[in-house]
């Protein structure tokens, strides 16, 4: 039921209005439709608001304020990734949380402490050799982990 009608029931049982032959159901009619375009814009940026139900503008600015661009990838990934580099920070880069973000942005790979403090390795178990567009990779690595720790490559599992 749209607004329109939703006006004239409101106002139906004061019993002063005669809705057939006069304008007045005309004019509830045209703010009717003013009140559903409303309420339809007003769905949009509510659905645009919310990670999980982004799709266009809202999705981008989300995306935009990580650092990322829309891409190749599916709405689902985007919100994935999205979802997964919101949840980085606040002290919490423990070694699970490091890996939950990698994998919540579509990255192939795990990180793993070695014996110095101020080093991880981030390893590419599928990975034969370096593959073609790593630079891309390796910027989006690295702004995931901590700044202060010096990140090193392994591609393939070691023997």
């Amino acid at each position: 039921m749209g607004h329109a009608q939703q006006l004239r029931d409101l106002l139906a049982p004061l019993g002063v209005y005669r809705w057939e032959g006069t304008f007045q159901w005309g004019e509830l009619q045209s703010q009717g439709a003013a009140l559903d375009q409303v309420a339809e814009e007003l769905a949009d940026t509510q659905q645009e608001m919310h990670l999980a139900t982004a799709q266009g503008e809202g999705l981008d600015r989300i995306l935009s304020l990580l650092g990322r661009e829309r891409g190749e990838a599916s709405v689902e990934d985007l919100r994935a990734t999205a979802a997964a580099l919101l949840r980085i920070g606040g002290g919490s880069f423990t070694l699970a949380a490091m890996n939950d973000t990698l994998r919540g942005c579509g990255l192939p790979a795990r990180v793993e402490e070695t014996g110095d403090p101020l080093k991880l390795k981030v390893i590419f178990p599928q990975a034969a050799g370096i593959p073609a567009g790593f630079a891309q990779v390796q910027a989006r690595v690295e702004d995931i982990l901590p700044c202060h720790v010096q990140v090193e490559y392994q591609f393939g599992e070691a023997e």
